[in-house]
C-alpha cells in the first residue's frame, strides 16, 4: 500500500512550478505573530501611537469625538473651580480696589483682608464664591473644550494637529476659546461683581442680584461692560493658552520627556497667566468699573468716558493698573492649578477610558 501525504484543505499536492493560495482560515507567515518579533512590533507601534495620543490631540472624526468633549468639559470645569476657590479672597480684595478709588498697596490690601475677617468672619473671605463658581465651572469647562476643539480645526485647516500648529493659529485658538466662553457666561460676571463689592444686606443671594437689576436697572444692564470684557478676553486668553501651549512644546523638545512633570506645568501656566493678565489689565478695570456702577455711586458710562474719568481722577499709571500687584500674585497661582489640573484630568480620563 502506498503512502500519500496529507495536505491541508483536502486536496492534493500541488504540481511542481504551482502555488496554492492559503486557505482563508490560516494566516500567511508575515500575518503571523513570532515569539520575540512580531509582538515586539506590534508592542513598539502601539507605544509610539499611545505616546504621540498623549502629547497630540486626534484631528480624525470619530466615535471618540464625544467622549473627548465631554472629558474636556468635565477637566475644565474642576480646573476652573479649584483655580478660582484657591485665590478668591485675593481675587474679592482686588475687585474691591478696583471699584473704588482708593489707592492700592500691598498693606492696604492686607489690612482690608484682615479687617474683613475681623468684622464679618473667615468665610466672609470668599463670599461672592458662589457666584464665581456659578460663573466660573460653565467659563471653564467651555473655554478648554472649546480651545481643544479650535486647535483640531485649526489643525485640519492648516495640515497639523493641536499643538503643532504654527505660532498665530496658536494664538488665534486661545483667544476663540475665551470670546466664546465670556459670550456664553457673561451676565454671571457681572453678577460676581457686585456681590463682591456690595454688603450682605444688599444681596442676599445669585437669584436675588438678578431680580434686583432686572426691576431697578434693567435686562440690558446684565450685559453693562461687554465690550471691554471681550476686548480684555482676546489677549489674556489668546497669550495665556499660547504661552503655556509653546513652553510645554520647548519643553518636549528639549527635554526629550513627552510630557513635563506637575510642578513644571504649574511653572508654565504661572507665566502664562503672568503675561496674560499683566497685557489686559487695563481693561479689566474698565470692565469692574462698569459692572459696578449701579451700586458704587459710578454713573453708567461708555468704555470711553469710564477710561477717561480714571485717568483724570487717578492718574493713567495708578488708575488703569491699580491692583496689578495682587493680580500678579492670585493670577499666576490661579493659572498654573488651572492648567495643571486640565492636563492630569485628561491623562486620568484618557487612561480610565483605555
Amino acid at each position: 500500500m502506498s503512502h500519500r501525504p496529507e495536505v491541508s484543505g483536502g486536496g492534493r499536492l500541488p504540481l511542481p512550478g504551482l502555488t496554492v493560495p492559503p486557505s482563508p482560515r490560516t494566516k500567511s507567515p508575515a500575518a503571523r505573530s513570532w515569539p520575540g518579533m512580531g509582538n515586539g512590533v506590534k508592542e513598539s507601534a502601539a507605544r509610539v501611537r499611545e505616546d504621540a495620543e498623549a502629547v497630540l490631540p486626534s484631528c480624525v472624526n470619530s466615535k471618540s469625538d464625544h467622549r473627548q468633549v465631554l472629558s474636556s468639559l468635565l477637566s475644565g470645569a474642576l480646573a476652573g473651580a479649584l483655580a478660582k476657590t484657591a485665590v478668591a479672597p485675593l481675587d474679592r480684595t482686588k475687585i474691591i480696589f478696583q471699584v473704588s478709588s482708593k489707592r492700592f498697596s500691598a498693606k492696604e490690601a492686607f489690612r482690608l483682608l484682615y479687617f474683613t475677617y475681623l468684622n464679618e468672619g473667615f468665610l466672609s473671605l470668599w463670599r461672592g464664591n458662589s457666584a464665581t463658581m456659578v460663573r466660573v465651572v460653565p467659563y471653564a469647562a467651555i473655554q478648554f473644550s472649546a480651545h481643544e476643539e479650535y486647535k483640531r480645526i485649526l489643525g485640519r485647516y492648516y495640515g497639523f494637529c493641536g499643538e503643532a500648529l504654527p505660532p498665530w493659529p496658536r494664538l488665534l485658538a486661545g483667544a476663540l476659546a475665551g470670546t466664546t466662553a465670556a459670550s456664553l457666561t457673561y451676565p454671571l460676571d457681572l453678577v460676581r461683581a457686585r456681590m463682591a463689592v456690595t454688603p450682605k444686606e444688599m444681596y442676599s443671594n445669585i437669584f436675588h442680584v438678578f431680580i434686583r437689576i432686572s426691576r431697578e436697572e434693567g435686562l440690558k444692564t446684565l450685559y453693562h461692560g461687554f465690550t471691554p470684557t471681550v476686548l480684555g478676553v482676546i489677549p489674556y486668553a489668546g497669550l495665556s493658552f499660547f504661552t503655556y501651549e509653546t513652553l510645554k512644546s520647548l519643553h518636549r523638545e528639549y527635554s526629550g520627556r513627552p510630557q513635563p512633570y506637575p510642578f513644571e506645568r504649574m511653572i508654565f501656566g504661572a507665566c502664562a497667566g503672568l503675561i496674560g493678565q499683566s497685557a489686559s489689565y487695563p481693561l479689566d478695570v474698565v470692565r469692574r468699573r462698569m459692572q459696578t456702577a449701579g451700586v458704587t455711586g459710578h454713573p453708567h458710562a461708555s468704555i470711553a468716558h469710564t477710561l477717561r474719568a480714571i485717568v483724570r481722577e487717578e492718574g493713567a499709571v495708578r488708575g488703569l493698573y491699580k491692583g496689578l500687584s495682587m493680580n500678579w500674585l492670585k493670577g499666576p497661582i490661579a493659572v498654573g492649578i488651572s492648567f495643571t489640573t486640565f492636563d492630569l484630568m485628561q491623562i486620568l480620563l484618557r487612561h480610565l477610558q483605555s
